[in-house]
């Protein structure tokens, strides 16, 4: 994955504590099962002409799930409970469970799990970036975006996974996405990415007790 480097950010190296290399169990197969079972009972169907409504829910619950849980390894990391390495571990962890190839469910479920999938790539990618420290959360957002989506359009997705790697390290620092990205961005790659980053930062404004909680037994 391609990573911009800030002049205005060093490296944050957590201090060293009994757990910082330990991975704890952040998110487990049981739990990604879980919600697939949950997915298949629901019948989803999606209908191009209506909005999925109360019927798509049950996908934005899971990625806020996942979310959560790499909020709880960033929390760690933040608290010195985790080394950078650590960190990076735990969400290997995650990664592999949830990015993992499924076996077809139905047309519209594999649909969205598919969406769901590519906007978790945004978000593991923000995170890999925020405890990399490559980022500065003073930085505009806007050129950034406008930039990623310039290497999208010249078919260098590595690059564009770069730039949006940056655009959620920063929000998870405390950065906000301008009101109007979504305005009249073109559907493909980097917006499915930045959709996951807004996730993150409507999973950061609503309860915090990720910060607190351990990690799942």
């Amino acid at each position: 994955m391609a990573k911009k480097k800030s002049k205005g950010k060093t490296k944050k190296e957590p201090a060293a504590s009994p757990k910082s290399k330990t991975v704890f169990p952040f998110y487990s197969e049981d739990r990604w099962n879980n919600w697939i079972e949950q997915v298949k009972e629901s019948g989803f169907e999606l209908n191009e002409d209506e909005d999925p409504g109360d019927s798509g829910k049950i996908f934005v619950n899971m990625e806020d799930d996942i979310i959560l849980a790499c909020l709880k390894v960033i929390a760690k990391f933040d608290n010195n409970e985790l080394t950078a390495d650590g960190a990076f571990d735990a969400l290997d962890e995650v990664k592999n469970i949830v990015l993992n190839p499924m076996d077809s469910i139905s047309e519209s479920i594999d649909l969205m799990l598919d969406s769901l999938q590519t906007s978790l790539i945004g978000v593991f990618a923000s995170c890999e970036c925020y405890i990399d420290g490559a980022y500065d959360k003073s930085v505009d957002l806007t050129p950034i975006i406008k930039s990623a989506l310039e290497a999208e359009e010249a078919d260098d997705p590595g690059t564009a996974i770069g730039y949006v790697a940056t655009i959620g390290a920063s929000v998870i620092a405390g950065a906000e996405i301008p009101e109007d990205t979504f305005s009249d961005m073109p559907y493909g790659l980097v917006a499915e990415w930045i959709d996951g980053i807004d996730s993150i930062s409507a999973a950061m404004m609503g309860d915090d007790s990720y910060k607190f909680d351990e990690p799942d037994e």
